[in-house]
């Protein structure tokens, strides 16, 4: 059994642990309501931009014309962007997305594609060079509070690749933000545009945001009209909608990082409690037994002079 200095530091060491945790969920706390106020602004426009861009491809009569909207038949190359964090910290909010990026490269694999890696954050970055899967390129430093500026610099390099030839589709996996509770792992097909679609959990709900019912009919039905045409439209409009499609993952991403964070330092601090209160009890049997062997010490030294 320990004495009871040892359990008194064991004490102090798991309050400041206490102390630190509690500290780090009132700041992801803080940092969360404008996280989520930036996604709600940007959600609508971003699905708007994703429907404009997708009729505008159908409508366009020489969409083989322009390089980023080639639709490759035979796929041999699929370029992975994992959106991670560059802390941890964040429960199991890293790890999700490495498990579901890797698992994709070995379906691709399956099916005799190779695959390149992209990294948004230092812990993906981190996880696939040790896994010996280096990415091709790799952005850190901004993964809690993305700019737009960062998105447009993914989004060039993504879509420079896509039109070299160097890969025949781009996805995108990240963590889409529901709640501090939930966020689901999905995958966005970016390129080509012809074939954009959100993948896994949850996507239902990603897609019941789209119109629906008698307004997606009336859509359907309505003759539009582009001006310019929808060939010359497209060439300006495509660079914005990959932009903004990769903003809203970056602050979708953010969002659910600083989710997971706030519940997993909660989720520590709650279990810091727990060891305090068992390390109390144990100091208390432990200062009880140090009382009970005194008096054991003090009785027999009074029974050996009797």
């Amino acid at each position: 059994m320990a004495n009871r200095k040892e359990v008194t530091n064991q004490i102090t060491s798991v309050k400041n642990i206490r102390q630190i945790t509690r500290a780090m969920e009132m700041v992801a706390a803080a940092r969360l309501r404008r996280a989520e106020t930036r996604i709600e602004h940007l959600r609508p426009y971003a699905q708007a931009m994703r429907r404009m861009t997708q009729r505008a491809a159908a409508e366009a009569g020489a969409v083989n014309q322009l390089p980023i909207l080639e639709q490759r038949e035979d796929v041999k190359r699929v370029a992975l962007l994992l959106v991670t964090g560059d802390r941890g910290l964040a429960g199991a909010f890293n790890a999700n997305i490495l498990r579901d990026g890797l698992n994709r490269r070995d379906e691709l694999k399956s099916e005799g594609i190779e695959t390149i890696f992209y990294a948004v954050g230092r812990r993906g970055d981190g996880a696939l060079t040790f896994r010996k899967a280096e990415p091709q390129k790799s952005w850190t430093g901004f993964t809690d509070r993305p700019a737009f500026s960062d998105a447009r610099e993914i989004g060039e390099a993504l879509a420079s690749a896509y039109v070299d030839g160097e890969v025949d589709r781009v996805e995108v996996i990240y963590n889409r933000y529901v709640s501090p509770l939930t966020q689901y792992v999905q995958r966005l097909v970016l390129l080509p545009v012809q074939e954009a679609e959100v993948i896994g959990e949850g996507a239902e709900e990603e897609s019941g945001e789209e119109l629906t019912g008698e307004l997606a009919e009336a859509h359907a039905r309505a003759s539009w009209e582009y001006e310019p045409e929808a060939e010359q439209l497209l060439a300006t409009v495509i660079p914005d909608y990959v932009n903004t499609s990769l903003y809203r993952n970056l602050l979708e991403s953010a969002a659910s990082e600083l989710g997971a964070r706030m519940t997993a330092m909660r989720s520590a601090a709650e279990n810091a409690e727990t060891m305090i209160d068992d390390l109390t009890l144990e100091m208390n049997r432990v200062r009880q037994a140090e009382i009970t062997q005194e008096i054991l010490e003090v009785v027999g030294g009074a029974e050996a002079l009797g």
